[in-house]
Order: structure tokens, then C-alpha cells, then sequence
């Protein structure tokens, strides 16, 4: 099997939800907006967020700031915002040192998640990134997971492991694409859904499966 680890990363290896907290809140301050116009932003972006958000945000409200800069406005603040733990950035490391390739498989505009995985230091850690973005297409879609093996140099086919938050895009995903699985419990799981090969309440529980798989 490939000592191959792919990453998810809003909610795995990244705190997206706090960073979005921040950034909505950084925007509407410097634009003044109301009350009403933060909520339906906080509500569009809960998932994720794209440009496209930004343009109806306008349309919606009547701002007069073009689309195009609210949205580089909100990437630059989630890159300012966003965090990934230190223990996390050691882990990954430490699975470098192991001869472990190391990818990150995410959804969202490429734009977003590239200027958050440099703010945080991950790309300096990481062999290979794919990105919903970079193709118009969402995990668990098979060819997000060919892309980022083939970023990192390998073949899916030599297997290797998925760790994520989401059931069905992390989980789903990795075992169609014939990857085992780590799961970071705390979203429903579905019940059609066959199980993770393990379960673990932190990333950190992941990394360490891993490196006593390379002992």
C-alpha cells in the first residue's frame, strides 16, 4: 500500500468555522452593513463560499462595493483568520520524517482554500493539494481523489488513507476511491453509510494511527 495520507481541509486540519466567524464580522464592519445583511451572509457561507456569493450579497442589499472586492476582501480576512494548531503542523512533520506523501483534498474555490493553506503554513507540509475548484467538481467524486494521488506523485491504485470530518465526501469518497478511512466524529452519520476504518474525536489521533502503522 502507498504510505499516502490525504487531508481534508475545513474542519479537519483547519478551524474554517471561527475564521468565518471573524472575517463576516471584519467585513461587514468596513462595509457598515446592516444587521440583517451579516445574518443572510452568515447563513450563505455556513457550508461554503464562492464568489458568487458575494455578487447576490450585493444584489440583495444594494451595496455599492463591487462583487469582485467583497470576495478578494473575504479571502484575504479568512487567510488572516484562519488557524491550524501547532501540534497539528508537528504531526504533519513527523509523518514527512516517516516517508509518509502527504496530500490535501478539499472542497471549495481554489482561490479560498490555496490563500488559507499558505496562511497556515500547510502548503509548506504537503506533497500534493486538490481542490473542488480546480476541476468544477465536489468529494466524494472519485476524479478530486485521482487528482490530488496524481499531485502527489502517486497512483491511486497503490491505496493509501483518507482522513476527514465529512461522512459522505471523506469517508464515502476514500473508500470508493479504495483508500481506507479515519473519521473526525461530530457530523450525523448516515445510515446507509458502511463505517470508517477507524473513529477518532481529533486529527492528531489520526496522525498518530498512522505513524504507528509505519512502525
Amino acid at each position: 500500500m502507498n504510505r499516502l495520507a490525504l487531508f481534508d481541509l475545513d474542519g479537519t486540519l483547519a478551524d474554517r468555522q471561527s475564521a468565518l466567524s471573524d472575517a463576516v464580522t471584519g467585513l461587514c464592519r468596513t462595509h457598515a452593513l446592516t444587521w440583517a445583511a451579516e445574518q443572510w451572509l452568515r447563513r450563505e457561507l455556513v457550508d461554503r463560499a464562492n464568489a458568487e456569493d458575494f455578487a447576490r450579497l450585493r444584489e440583495v442589499f444594494g451595496l455599492d462595493a463591487p462583487a469582485a472586492q467583497l470576495w478578494q476582501e473575504y479571502v484575504s480576512l479568512m487567510a488572516s483568520a484562519v488557524t491550524c494548531r501547532p501540534e497539528v503542523l508537528e504531526g504533519l512533520a513527523r509523518l514527512r520524517q516517516a516517508a509518509w506523501t502527504i496530500g490535501i483534498i478539499t472542497n471549495g474555490a481554489a482561490d479560498i482554500q490555496r490563500a488559507k493553506l499558505t496562511a497556515t503554513g500547510l502548503a509548506d507540509l504537503v506533497d500534493g493539494v486538490a481542490v473542488s475548484g480546480d476541476l468544477e467538481i465536489r468529494k466524494p467524486d472519485m476524479r478530486l481523489f485521482e487528482l490530488a494521488a496524481k499531485r502527489c506523485g502517486v497512483n491511486l491504485a497503490g491505496g493509501g488513507w483518507m482522513i476527514g470530518d465529512n461522512p459522505a465526501g471523506d469517508i464515502g469518497g476514500g473508500h470508493k476511491a479504495g483508500l481506507r478511512t479515519i473519521w473526525l466524529r461530530g457530523r450525523p452519520w448516515p445510515d446507509d453509510l458502511p463505517a470508517a476504518h477507524h473513529v477518532v474525536d481529533d486529527v492528531t489521533d489520526a496522525i498518530t494511527i498512522l505513524l504507528n502503522e509505519t512502525e
